[in-house]
């Protein structure tokens, strides 16, 4: 029997799951954040650590018993943090070949038939990354969200309706209901309140409130109508910068649509569609709700060096779904 291992570093929490060679799951276990940008690489290395040893004593296995190891690590951004990454890994005792990647492409892993194309990722953030066929060529965009301009995640989608919200507040653009909607949900006492607590930040209005844009447009808001129009665009557009980095435009594509936002369905979805299919019309949008450590053991496998056909791989995806 061979036994392999995912480990999923997040911001939140740190899943560690092994298998065998069947996708079989034998153990999980669980860590605290392991994002190194808020805990450090230590912090890291110790939610990993919890993460290995308890996967471990629940498959009632050796840490020398692995075969090998994937990692898909949050905040792991550039080329020049591999070194020290690296080392973390080792730190924690595993004997095994391994490969690290950013935790999106965890997401592509698992989120697309054969394990490669574009994934794109909309939550409270948003991000996006491709692989080519052999695993080669990546693609990607920086992942920082407003700071590099790039949209859309729940949190980008938020600040971009209070900036409406302000220039309707200030009549710059005609009233929306995304006005109204915000006062009620805040218990603010007018529009003005409402901006001047945002400012001030007494109230927190943060990437949790996006559901009420959803809400507000599908009750024929044009503002808010407007803003999902442009979320949706955002994500278009970053899955075709990736789709142009790899050269993807004219083959048949698949990209996973991993995150919450992408639960509103068509809305969203469409205009993404649009704009992806201006540039590669074989592209295929396909949701994904994947749990990131099934693409975490997909590439411990390819550490190995198992090679898993097609069909081998749609087993064990739906033997850990």
């Amino acid at each position: 029997m061979k036994y392999y291992l995912g480990i999923d570093i997040g911001a939140t929490k740190t899943a560690a799951l092994i298998t065998d060679e069947n996708g079989n799951p034998l153990g999980t276990g669980q860590g605290g954040p392991g994002n190194h940008e808020t805990v450090g690489f230590e912090g890291m290395e110790k939610a990993m650590g919890e993460a290995l040893s308890g996967a471990i004593s629940n498959a009632n296995i050796r840490i020398e018993d692995i075969e090998g190891a994937g990692f898909g690590i949050g905040g792991y951004d550039w080329p020049a943090e591999e070194t020290i990454m690296r080392a973390s890994i080792n730190n924690i005792g595993l004997k095994a070949p391994f490969k690290m990647v950013n935790d999106v492409t965890l997401g592509l892993l698992a989120g697309t038939s054969e394990g490669w194309g574009v994934a794109v990722v909309s939550g409270t953030g948003c991000n996006c990354r491709g692989w080519d066929r052999e695993h080669i060529r990546e693609g990607r965009v920086t992942g920082y969200g407003t700071l590099m301009g790039e949209g859309a995640g729940a949190s980008e989608l938020i600040y971009r309706a209070m900036q409406v919200i302000g220039y309707s507040w200030s009549k710059r653009i005609p009233p929306t209901a995304l006005g109204d909607v915000f006062v009620k949900h805040f218990n603010a006492r007018n529009l003005e309140d409402l901006i001047e607590g945002y400012t001030n930040g007494y109230y927190q209005i943060g990437a949790e409130s996006a559901p009420l844009i959803f809400q507000t447009a599908e009750q024929g808001d044009s503002t808010a109508c407007g803003l999902v129009q442009w979320a949706g665009t955002e994500l278009g557009e970053l899955a075709n910068a990736v789709i142009r980095q790899l050269n993807f435009e004219t083959l048949e594509i698949e990209i996973a649509l991993i995150g919450s936002m992408f639960k509103s369905g068509e809305m969203l979805i469409g205009p993404m569609r649009e704009t992806v299919h201006a540039l590669a019309p074989k592209a295929k949008l396909i949701p994904a709700e994947v749990k990131p450590v099934i693409g975490a053991v997909l590439l411990g496998m390819e550490a190995s060096g198992l090679k898993l056909s097609n069909e081998e791989r749609t087993k064990v995806k739906a033997v850990l779904a």
